[in-house]
């Protein structure tokens, strides 16, 4: 027991423990070598009690507090609902915790730079927002490919993200607006826009947006997670119950002008009825030739002027296997052994991303043009 707590060991605290992202991130840390789950947050203590036993925690609380503040906890995983990241990763920080934050990683933008600030003042603290589409090979051969100038100058970006759920699927809390920072704004549109920035080098300046909740009225079954949500809308047997509509928005297109003048279009769903695979996933338009990223059948379709497109490659476009013991575990080593990790995103990432939702939301309310220097200043 002394060798899996020793100094080099990863010791690991997940707030929001049970739920649909901490859940499949708790089965990555136990696979993981050097590392061990310490303690556990959730609300429903059933739950929790069954992933302590699971995991050989020593703690189990629905006191946040108590998980950043054990002693054994050097790095935290903050997987709770949009609107409870701030106060746990100020204090995260000031506890002097390595951090995994979930996206968006605040309720709005001014969180967002709050919890980056935090972090920023102390370079030997580890800080990864897990914007895992940088990972899939189809987006970084796009990524090279644009540094290549293989598509000459970028024009015209447009990308759709389309993440279906069950038409019948009930009520969470990335419904309900005083827990999502956005509903599919925030959720889907944080991870498209951190693609495209990534890919492009490039912030956007300005958004002009329309979103609108398009999906039914949903059954209201309490306080389930989004695994149990999901359960029960693929079920044959539903009971009936009350109904209510969602706050938050589960559709948005958006136009974005990005620097360099780069110009194109978004569009996020959530509703059951907008599927993914009609069309690339990703187009990125330019001089010399345009570049389809197809996640669905993991290809890479290029376009060379004044020639027909032609599938380049296919990749791997699903699983990326154990992303903690991959992707951030060696970005905390590298930081608790003094060195320079590996380009990874992180909480300025996190801030940047929610400029840019929190611009959307805004220009869907305004019904006008929104540039992000506006929300930064706000």
């Amino acid at each position: 027991m002394a060798k899996a707590l020793d100094k080099a060991t990863i010791r690991v605290g997940v707030l929001g423990a049970t739920g649909f992202i901490g859940t499949p991130y708790r089965d990555e840390i136990r696979a993981s070598r050097g590392a061990k789950i310490v303690a556990l947050c959730a609300r429903r203590k059933d739950m929790l009690d069954k992933a302590g036993r699971i995991d050989g925690a020593s703690l189990m609380t629905t006191n946040w507090r108590e998980v950043v503040d054990h002693p054994d906890v050097n790095l935290v995983v903050v997987a709770t609902p949009d609107a409870l990241h701030h106060e746990a990763v100020v204090a995260c920080a000031a506890a002097r915790k390595h951090l995994v934050c979930e996206k968006p990683v605040g309720a709005n933008a001014h969180q967002a730079r709050e919890m980056w600030n935090a972090y920023s003042k102390r370079n030997s603290l580890a800080h990864f927002v897990p914007f895992w589409t940088r990972y899939f090979p189809l987006f970084a051969r796009a990524k090279t490919m644009v540094a290549d100038n293989t598509l000459g100058s970028v024009k015209v970006v447009i990308y759709r993200w389309h993440n279906p759920r069950p038409s019948n699927m009930p009520f969470t809390w990335r419904d309900n607006p005083e827990l999502s920072a956005g509903g599919s704004i925030a959720d889907v549109g944080s991870h498209a826009y951190d693609t495209v920035r990534w890919i492009l080098g490039q912030e956007a300046e300005r958004v002009l947006a329309h979103a609108d909740t398009i999906t039914a009225g949903k059954a209201d079954l309490g306080e389930i997670n989004l695994a149990e949500a999901l359960d029960w809308g693929q079920s044959q047997s539903r009971e009936e119950t009350q109904r209510r509509r969602g706050g938050t928005a589960d559709y948005a297109a958006v136009a974005w002008e990005f620097s360099g003048g780069i110009i194109g279009v978004l569009v996020l769903s959530h509703a059951s009825f907008l599927r993914k695979g009609l069309a690339p996933e990703l187009e990125i338009h330019g001089t010399e030739g345009s570049l389809g990223v197809d996640r669905v059948r993991g290809q890479l379709t290029l376009a060379p002027n004044n020639s027909p497109p032609e599938v380049i490659a296919t990749l791997p476009s699903e699983g990326l296997g154990n992303r903690f013991e991959q992707f951030v575990f060696p970005v905390v080593r590298d930081i608790m052994d003094g060195n320079t990790p590996a380009d990874h995103p992180d909480l300025r990432d996190g801030w940047r991303c929610q400029l840019f939702t929190d611009a959307v939301a805004c220009s869907a309310e305004r019904g006008c043009w929104v540039e992000l220097k506006e929300i930064a200043a706000a």
